[in-house]
């Protein structure tokens, strides 16, 4: 969703302090805000958000906190400074110099974290073609080598939920549980992607978009062409564990 501030749903004020972390855990928390506040200027890139819309978060590694995206703040405003640290519960942990609120979206992203303990980064995107698919509450047909290699099969479509709780990380999880596809397209909303990092998330949110508008134009020409379950077993497990210079397997 497009972020606003003072989200309704989620806190803005700091939750109070448990112990005072060491260094190692400053740094990684320095880290993530850097990650997330470089890499949602990656969704600016390649036309996947407008204004303040969309949200990148990451997990904290070793830690039980995330860093998401301020709420209702410019793309070109975002520093790692005013990225938000959050405990697990959604809500932004004292301690860390948060000045600013959290995305609309934090409660959706930490019960991600909480449920899918795989997931080391979130992002949510309104990127035009793919919204459209969930417009009309139609998967994404896997009938291009791309989307098998990537997505696993078809990217399917979550439940219609009301931004503000975690209904929409419920639908989330419920959805893709047990489904290779690391995208998911909220029904009338928009699209959810999840990655082992913030980094493998944005690369699925950039190529959910990529795949919807081909099967989008290849509908206008005609029917398109599914390709067999097991030629997409085959592709996926190529892609996943030979493909590039250091495969890494899929998000399992």
């Amino acid at each position: 969703m497009t972020d606003a501030p003072a989200a309704r749903g989620v806190p803005a004020a700091a939750t109070p302090a448990a112990t005072t972390p060491d260094d190692a855990t400053r740094d990684a928390v320095a880290r993530t805000r850097e990650h997330v506040a470089r890499l949602h200027g990656e969704l600016v890139r390649y036309g996947l958000v407008i204004w303040t819309g969309g949200n990148v978060s990451e997990r904290v590694p070793g830690t039980d906190l995330f860093v998401i995206k301020p709420s209702g703040v410019s793309s070109d405003d975002l520093t790692p400074e005013n990225q938000v640290v959050c405990t697990l519960d959604g809500v932004p942990a004292d301690g860390w110099g948060n000045s600013h609120g959290p995305s609309s979206d934090t409660a959706a992203h930490a019960h991600v974290y909480r449920n899918m303990p795989e997931v080391g980064g979130v992002v949510h995107t309104h990127s035009t073609y793919a919204t459209a698919w969930a417009a009309r509450a139609e998967p994404i047909p896997c009938v291009i080598t791309a989307m098998a290699d990537e997505f696993g099969g078809p990217i399917p479509v979550g439940p219609f939920a009301i931004i503000g709780d975690d209904s929409i990380g419920r639908g989330i999880v419920a959805t893709l549980e047990g489904h290779r596809s690391r995208a998911v397209l909220m029904q009338n909303h928009g699209v959810f992607t999840i990655g082992r990092d913030a980094k493998d998330a944005v690369k699925a949110a950039v190529m959910c978009e990529d795949v919807a508008r081909t099967v989008h134009v290849s509908r206008q020409l005609g029917e398109p062409v599914p390709i067999a379950p097991e030629d997409v077993d085959r592709l996926f497990d190529r892609y996943q564990n030979v493909y590039g210079q250091n495969p890494e397997g899929a998000l399992q």
